[in-house]
């Protein structure tokens, strides 16, 4: 069976928009009103040179991130005031699911590394033809 561009990748499940900021505490308070708390820990990812938390409530999952002292994979987006720069999908197949963005002419960015945020499971960053940054995110396998 041919696939069209337009046909949806199979096996996908949004997760959360990624927000850049230069304060986990000082952007958490700008949520709370929206009915947002903390889900989990925070974490810190050094291959991502990133600290992030994530929350939860008033509406989709955000993840707020800061940069690790040295780093400045966030400072072009803060630079340009882009702040909801990511948007993220569990993935059931993370190889198979790359493959087919690519296919459509996405391009990646960061290639598959494991991420601390999911237990070690391997997320990869694709920009599509539209210039929209997408994490996918390998899906939990059934325990």
């Amino acid at each position: 069976m041919t696939t069209s561009p337009l046909d949806p990748v199979p096996g996908l499940s949004f997760h959360h928009i990624g927000v850049a900021c230069r304060s986990l505490d000082v952007e958490e308070q700008h949520y709370r009103p929206l009915g947002y708390g903390r889900e989990g820990a925070d974490f810190t990812d050094p291959i991502q040179g990133i600290q992030g938390r994530f929350l939860t409530g008033g509406g989709p999952r955000l993840e707020l991130l800061v940069e690790t002292p040295g780093k400045s994979v966030l400072t072009p987006w803060l630079r340009k005031g882009i702040r909801l720069y990511h948007l993220a999908w569990e993935a059931a197949d993370l190889s198979e699911a790359s493959r087919q963005f690519v296919e459509r002419r996405a391009r990646v960015v960061v290639p598959p590394v494991p991420a601390v945020a999911f237990g070690g499971r391997s997320i990869t960053f694709l920009m599509l033809p539209n210039l929209q940054l997408i994490e996918l995110i390998e899906a939990a396998r059934p325990a």
